[in-house]
């Protein structure tokens, strides 16, 4: 469809899980919509749902007076009945032309277009109780109810959004005839980290010789599969180094919490709760390196976010990690953490330290929210058309 064209188009965006409280989902709504909203066409009338009004503000706090979308406010927990059976009928109501769902939780009962982001398969394979802190059977009966709802997902979307064609692999093995509706957009960073990063590309000694803490710094959940337990195992053969855990989520904060106990690291184990980017750029950049040990990952943002403002990263040698941060960091098998030892110990030598900051400033001009943008909505109208 051609931008010029003077038909209206509706588009909807089922924003309600934006904004950081919701982690790495939130965040690429929140970042994904601020562009999106830039370049929308006139001839595009974008309807966004937002849960709530804060989520909402948070958007517009970008856009100054750039107000090119319908915020409609819709109050229905993701993941719950009144989202299968409620929301079909709100969206009808605004009868749209399409529908983007960036996750798996799509209304079943919905007909019109949809097209969704697909973050990784995660629950696919990190399957039972411990993966989990809800009672046995509550787990199995929701465990059931994803596979069906993902699956359906599949299935109806016109187009499926990966972050990493090591997402897209997986949506194959599990749903062949996908591969051909499948686009990858990897993710981008937000205006905090990218404006820091525009100063220090201009002058990557800076960053290089910026002084540093002996401390690593973790950010994200503390689900099982993230392997923050190999961290503190490593950490327990490292008196010189400490650790920061950033974690807006309480899930599986106390389990973590006492595994640190257990291994007598309360003194050198900090769990500073949520902090807002400011605050995030200022302890990242104080750390020696930002910690990625993950055993699965659909795209691994806090490490592009870690080399925007000219931290090292050491990382889980996961083939996404080295999809999106190549050379950047130190890699570690995520089950041997003698290997984490020796490489935390060469990223304290001055000049190997230095090395893997520039390549990671370099690393990460490649990825923007405006190219995800435009390639997302160059996809809504192929659709529509």
């Amino acid at each position: 469809m051609s931008r010029t064209q003077k038909q209206i188009v509706t588009i909807g965006f089922d924003a309600r899980l934006s904004g950081q409280r919701h982690a790495g989902i939130g965040r690429y709504i929140e970042n994904l919509l601020i562009e999106l909203i830039k370049i929308t066409p006139d001839f595009v009338k974008l309807i966004i749902f937002f849960h709530d009004q804060g989520q909402e503000q948070a958007v517009r706090a970008h856009l100054k007076n750039q107000m090119k979308y319908q915020a409609v406010f819709v109050p229905i927990r993701h993941y719950s009945l009144a989202e299968q059976f409620e929301w079909p009928r709100i969206l009808k109501h605004h009868k749209l032309d399409l529908l983007h769902v960036p996750h798996f939780n799509i209304p079943l009962l919905y007909q019109g277009k949809i097209v969704v982001t697909i973050h990784d398969l995660l629950w696919h394979e990190q399957i039972g109780p411990d993966a989990t802190t809800l009672p046995v059977w509550k787990y199995y009966f929701k465990y059931l109810a994803y596979r069906v709802v993902t699956n359906h997902a599949l299935v109806k979307a016109e187009k499926i959004f990966v972050p990493t064609q090591a997402v897209g692999k997986i949506l194959t093995q599990y749903q062949s005839a996908v591969r051909k509706k499948t686009i990858v957009t990897y993710e981008g960073i937000s205006q905090p980290f990218s404006l820091v990063h525009e100063k220090l590309v201009t002058d990557p000694a800076s960053a290089s010789q910026k002084p540093f803490k002996p401390f690593l710094i973790y950010v994200g959940s503390l689900y099982p599969h993230k392997n923050i337990n190999l961290v503190l195992q490593a950490l327990k053969s490292l008196d010189n180094l400490t650790l920061k855990i950033v974690c807006a989520r309480n899930v599986f904060m106390q389990r973590t919490q006492e595994k640190v106990a257990e291994l007598d690291l309360e003194d050198r184990v900090e769990f500073t709760g949520y902090l807002d980017d400011e605050q995030l750029i200022k302890n990242m950049q104080s750390a020696l390196a930002l910690i990625q040990p993950s055993k699965s990952e659909g795209f691994g943002l806090t490490a592009i976010e870690a080399m925007a403002v000219g931290t090292p990263v050491i990382a889980s040698s996961l083939p996404v990690f080295k999809e999106i941060y190549q050379t950047a960091p130190l890699y570690f098998h995520h089950d041997k953490p003698h290997q984490l030892i020796q490489v935390i110990k060469q990223l304290e030598d001055k000049k190997t330290r230095s090395k893997q900051i520039k390549i990671g400033l370099e690393t990460v001009k490649k990825y923007s929210w405006q190219t995800v943008a435009k390639t997302i909505l160059d996809h809504y109208l192929s659709v529509i058309s």
